[in-house]
Protein backbone atom coordinates (compact mmCIF):
# COMPACT_ATOMS: atom_id res chain seq x y z
CA UNK A 1 0.00 0.00 0.00
CA UNK A 2 1.10 3.54 -0.73
CA UNK A 3 2.70 5.26 2.23
CA UNK A 4 4.17 8.77 2.40
CA UNK A 5 5.85 10.08 5.53
CA UNK A 6 6.92 13.72 5.70
CA UNK A 7 9.47 15.11 8.12
CA UNK A 8 11.69 18.11 8.66
CA UNK A 9 9.17 20.78 9.61
CA UNK A 10 10.10 23.16 12.40
CA UNK A 11 9.84 26.68 13.80
CA UNK A 12 12.27 28.96 11.96
CA UNK A 13 12.91 32.69 11.84
CA UNK A 14 12.19 34.73 8.72
CA UNK A 15 15.06 34.40 6.29
CA UNK A 16 15.93 30.95 7.56
CA UNK A 17 16.05 27.61 5.78
CA UNK A 18 14.54 24.16 6.17
CA UNK A 19 14.76 20.90 4.28
CA UNK A 20 11.68 18.72 4.17
CA UNK A 21 11.79 15.02 3.37
CA UNK A 22 9.14 12.57 2.25
CA UNK A 23 9.84 8.85 2.53
CA UNK A 24 7.76 6.86 0.07
CA UNK A 25 6.88 3.18 -0.10
CA UNK A 26 4.35 0.85 -1.66
CA UNK A 27 4.83 1.88 -5.29
CA UNK A 28 7.58 2.20 -7.90
CA UNK A 29 8.74 5.60 -6.74
CA UNK A 30 11.07 6.35 -9.64
CA UNK A 31 8.38 6.33 -12.33
CA UNK A 32 5.86 8.63 -10.65
CA UNK A 33 5.82 12.42 -10.62
CA UNK A 34 5.66 13.79 -7.10
CA UNK A 35 4.54 17.06 -5.60
CA UNK A 36 4.69 19.16 -2.46
CA UNK A 37 1.54 20.93 -1.33
CA UNK A 38 0.87 23.17 1.62
CA UNK A 39 -2.17 24.34 3.53
CA UNK A 40 -2.40 27.16 6.01
CA UNK A 41 -5.35 27.53 8.41
CA UNK A 42 -8.40 28.90 6.63
CA UNK A 43 -6.91 28.53 3.18
CA UNK A 44 -7.15 26.03 0.36
CA UNK A 45 -4.39 23.53 -0.29
CA UNK A 46 -1.78 25.01 -2.62
CA UNK A 47 0.61 23.24 -4.98
CA UNK A 48 4.12 24.38 -4.06
CA UNK A 49 6.31 22.35 -6.41
CA UNK A 50 6.31 19.20 -8.49
CA UNK A 51 8.90 17.01 -10.12
CA UNK A 52 8.93 14.38 -12.84
CA UNK A 53 9.80 10.77 -12.15
CA UNK A 54 13.39 11.11 -13.30
CA UNK A 55 13.80 14.49 -11.65
CA UNK A 56 14.52 16.24 -14.92
CA UNK A 57 11.46 18.48 -14.94
CA UNK A 58 10.39 20.71 -12.08
CA UNK A 59 7.70 23.32 -11.65
CA UNK A 60 7.07 25.85 -8.88
CA UNK A 61 4.37 28.13 -7.62
CA UNK A 62 5.21 31.76 -8.34
CA UNK A 63 5.25 32.47 -4.61
CA UNK A 64 8.24 30.15 -4.03
CA UNK A 65 10.24 30.44 -7.26
CA UNK A 66 13.87 31.19 -6.60
CA UNK A 67 13.56 30.24 -2.92
CA UNK A 68 12.45 26.59 -2.89
CA UNK A 69 14.01 23.61 -4.66
CA UNK A 70 12.30 20.26 -5.13
CA UNK A 71 14.44 17.17 -5.68
CA UNK A 72 14.29 13.41 -5.34
CA UNK A 73 16.55 10.47 -4.66
CA UNK A 74 15.05 7.54 -6.52
CA UNK A 75 17.50 5.08 -4.96
CA UNK A 76 16.18 6.05 -1.52
CA UNK A 77 12.55 6.58 -2.60
CA UNK A 78 12.67 9.99 -0.98
CA UNK A 79 11.39 13.38 -2.05
CA UNK A 80 12.88 16.62 -0.76
CA UNK A 81 11.98 20.28 -0.55
CA UNK A 82 14.78 22.72 0.22
CA UNK A 83 13.27 25.97 1.46
CA UNK A 84 15.43 29.09 1.70
CA UNK A 85 14.66 32.72 2.52
CA UNK A 86 11.56 31.64 4.39
CA UNK A 87 8.80 34.16 4.96
CA UNK A 88 5.97 34.23 7.52
CA UNK A 89 3.52 33.55 4.69
CA UNK A 90 5.25 30.19 4.11
CA UNK A 91 3.78 29.01 7.41
CA UNK A 92 1.64 25.94 6.70
CA UNK A 93 1.41 22.18 6.92
CA UNK A 94 3.42 20.72 4.04
CA UNK A 95 2.39 17.48 2.38
CA UNK A 96 3.96 15.33 -0.28
CA UNK A 97 1.63 13.87 -2.87
CA UNK A 98 1.56 11.16 -5.51
CA UNK A 99 -1.17 10.26 -7.96
CA UNK A 100 -1.13 6.50 -8.09
CA UNK A 101 -3.69 4.62 -10.17
CA UNK A 102 -5.71 7.84 -10.46
CA UNK A 103 -5.92 8.30 -6.70
CA UNK A 104 -4.12 11.11 -4.88
CA UNK A 105 -2.18 10.00 -1.83
CA UNK A 106 -0.52 12.23 0.71
CA UNK A 107 1.12 11.83 4.08
CA UNK A 108 0.20 13.24 7.47
CA UNK A 109 2.11 16.43 6.75
CA UNK A 110 4.83 18.33 8.56
CA UNK A 111 4.33 21.74 10.18
CA UNK A 112 6.46 24.66 9.05
CA UNK A 113 6.19 27.83 11.10
CA UNK A 114 8.09 30.97 10.12
CA UNK A 115 8.06 33.50 12.91
CA UNK A 116 10.39 35.73 14.88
Amino acid sequence: QVQLVESGGDLVQPGGSLRLSCAASGFRFKIYPMGWYRQAPGTERELVARISGDGGITDYADSVKGRFTISRDNDKSTLYLQMNSLKPEDTAIYYCNVRYHQIDYRGQGTQVTVSS
